[in-house]
């Protein structure tokens, strides 16, 4: 049976800088992930911007008669992308909120344990 006084815990300066390594690999992570979404969200605004410009334009061609009104499928497909862009435009925008909600909890978490870091040490040393 093992000793009480056998017992050795670890170095609570090593387990803050173990605790720094993880959360620095996740806001890594976190902004991985919304440099992706951002990345994304750009494609997406440019494919928007061009399909929305065609399908005024070819509205516009038809309307003068120099575009056969065979081509309303044409701006119905169109139509159908931008509105499918725009919800995709909105999620991605509520998704990089969520991250950049979840990168501010992080860097709170760290600052909180440093302070709490902190006063144990005043705590240890007074």
């Amino acid at each position: 049976m093992a000793s009480i006084f056998g017992f050795r815990s670890r170095n609570p300066e090593r387990d803050r800088q173990t605790d720094l390594q993880r959360f620095d690999r996740l806001a890594k992570l976190f902004d991985q992930i919304s440099t992706e979404i951002e990345a994304e969200k750009a494609g997406l605004e440019n494919r928007y911007r061009s399909t929305s410009a065609n399908a005024a334009f070819l509205v516009e061609a038809m309307e003068n008669g120099s575009a056969s009104t065979g081509k309303l499928s044409d701006v119905t497909a169109m139509t159908n992308a931008i509105l499918n862009c725009e919800r995709r435009i909105a999620e991605l925008a509520r998704q990089n909120g969520v991250m950049k909600d979840l990168r501010h909890s992080l860097d709170a978490i760290v600052e909180d344990g440093a302070g709490q870091s902190g006063s144990a040490k005043s705590v240890a040393r007074g």
